[in-house]
């Protein structure tokens, strides 16, 4: 179940975008995906939320917790 403040990287034409869940427009456009990434970390962080990076085709490529994980890790390395 998503929160209202997790961040989604998103594919554009020359890049990738920045949005929050439930958000039809852009929070900001680069022109290279890792950029976006880069962003959407620091948007998360801030928030404490999930950050969601999507592929070309719409799937999850990669999901990231920034906040209050409700299924942690099990092993804590020292």
């Amino acid at each position: 179940m998503s929160k209202k403040d997790d961040v989604y990287i998103v594919p554009t034409e020359k890049g990738g975008g920045t949005r929050r869940t439930n958000s039809k427009r852009l929070s900001k456009k680069f022109d290279k995906k890792a950029e976006a990434v880069k962003a959407g970390t620091e948007m998360a962080k801030k928030s404490k939320s999930e950050l969601t990076i999507l592929k070309k085709n719409g799937k999850i490529q990669n999901k990231n917790s920034h906040g209050n994980d409700s299924n942690p890790p099990k092993d804590t390395k020292p």
